[in-house]
């Protein structure tokens, strides 16, 4: 296999159990797979790629995304959050948007979402929906490496009248959609030299019993995939389960068994003790004691006014936290600096989620969540899976510190090349295959097709404006 070297200016190197940074080093990669880090090399090497003034660092990894509807948010989901939900959209917006999107807008979105995730730092995504099959497919062509997994629960919620939220129940509690979650996983997972896995997620803690909670742990465990799962994402869906349970969801979830270290838990926004809540409990606690780890996506929920409290707090007392994008944009990126800038002003502390704790969390700490010491890394044994930043643009000058540039000033223009197994997938903003301008006119239609088609599926009988009025009525005469 062909042996590269990297030598460049900053190197985020991983060495004593942590990230190091490197001046003047270099990186050998032998195929897929990093074969040494330091100052020098002297061995034989096939292609040696120059980088002054660049900056390499570990691949992110996502740990929450839908890519077959996050990019048909925008225009649609930003300063709209009703009140009688406690601000979230779960229960009109997407059961709007669900409705009416378009078998061809799901995967256009796919497609679309291929280009946006490499160009802004994701290598490894995990995929929560039900086109996994479209997703592998991507994955394959585009050369991300991503768990897929397809989605299923007991039933559905829905409110009739935009007051409550009432819950529509499946007879078969979800069989047959975990029965095709599992044949899907036996069916890709390992395709693509590995780089396709697969993982369990049933969709969300109240629309799943408690028999296919169990049942899906227990698969988890004899299949060694990651359990994905939806838990304390809203005050409705808290309250809903105080009602059905007298605890909480979190203190639910352990009672049943469900938790362990293989769990990957979006989005944990809404414990016990958040001043959402306000339900005397030890939700971070348990967190931290069952080794569950929490896919924290920050915007989702900020751009509704609604923070996590806080992540620095959740970090201090040991849950493992990672990072993930969930909604556009998706950019890891920007989720590290949203995610560091909104722990502050919740803790109002400076000195709290700094660069270095969002870094981690969306390099180390989701390699753990997926059970990887091979991911998030430059290290000898690790896969070859890199960014490559310029250093020296008019957002990354003046440079001494390259993480703190990275989480608080850099744009996807920095990213300069993303290599993933040894491969390079995106240079200088283009991927292989992926034309950008007709991707963005597929979305497009699939989006303007949805907007149409809300009217029929919302509760009300709302169209799009009424749903979701422009920012400026349009001009007249």
């Amino acid at each position: 296999m062909p042996v590269t070297m990297i030598r460049a200016s900053h190197v985020i190197a991983f060495q004593d159990g942590g990230h190091r940074h490197l001046r003047d080093g270099v990186v050998v990669y032998d195929g897929d797979t990093i074969r040494h880090v330091g100052h020098s090399y002297d061995g034989p090497v096939d292609e040696v790629i120059e980088a002054p003034d660049r900056v390499v660092t570990p691949g992110f990894i996502n740990t929450h995304a839908h890519l077959s509807e996050s990019p048909l948010d925008k225009s649609f989901v930003e300063d709209r959050g009703p009140r009688q939900f406690y601000l979230s959209g779960l229960f009109e917006f997407l059961s709007a948007r669900d409705g009416a999107i378009t078998e061809a807008a799901r995967r256009a979105s796919i497609a679309y979402s291929m280009p946006e995730l490499l160009r802004t730092g994701t290598t490894t995504i995990m995929e929560i929906g039900g086109h996994g099959d479209v997703v592998a497919e991507h994955a394959a062509r585009c050369g991300i490496r991503a768990y897929i997994g397809q989605g299923y629960r007991s039933g559905r919620w829905f409110t009739p009248d935009g007051r409550v939220v009432n819950y529509e129940w499946a007879e078969d509690d979800g069989a047959a959609a975990f029965d095709a979650a599992v044949r899907f996983i036996e069916r890709v997972d390992g395709r693509e030299n590995g780089r396709i896995k697969g993982f369990l997620t049933p969709m969300q803690v109240d629309t799943c019993s408690e028999a296919l909670l169990r049942r899906s742990a227990d698969a988890a465990r004899d299949m060694r995939v990651p359990l994905a799962l939806h838990v304390s994402q809203s005050v409705p869906e808290f309250i809903e389960m105080t009602h059905r349970n007298g605890c909480t969801p979190i203190e639910w979830l352990q009672s049943i068994g469900f938790l362990s270290e293989r769990c990957i838990l979006g989005h944990c926004i809404i414990p016990g003790e958040s001043s959402w809540a306000n339900y005397h409990a030890d939700d971070i606690g348990i967190l931290a004691d069952t080794g569950a780890n929490v896919a924290h996506a920050v915007w989702v929920f900020a751009r509704r006014g609604i923070a996590m409290e806080s992540f620095a707090r959740y970090q201090r007392r040991g849950v493992n936290m990672t990072i993930a994008t969930d909604t556009c944009p998706q950019s890891m990126i920007e989720a590290m600096r949203w995610t560091s800038v909104v722990s502050k002003i919740a803790d109002r502390r400076t000195q709290v989620a700094t660069a270095a704790d969002v870094f981690n969390a969306a390099t180390l700490n989701g390699a753990k969540a997926l059970g990887r010491d091979d991911l998030g890394r430059i290290a000898p044994g690790a896969k070859a899976d890199l960014l490559i930043w310029r250093g020296d643009s008019l957002f990354m000058t003046p440079l001494r510190d390259p993480v703190r540039n990275l989480v608080f000033s850099a744009t996807a223009e920095d990213l300069q090349c993303s290599i993933i197994d040894g491969r390079v997938v995106m240079r200088d903003g283009v991927v292989p295959g992926y034309d950008l301008v007709e991707l963005g006119r597929a979305v497009q239609q699939g989006a303007e097709a949805m907007w149409a088609g809300m009217q029929s599926r919302d509760w009300a009988g709302r169209d799009i404006e009424q749903l979701s009025p422009s920012s400026f009525p349009a001009f007249t005469g």
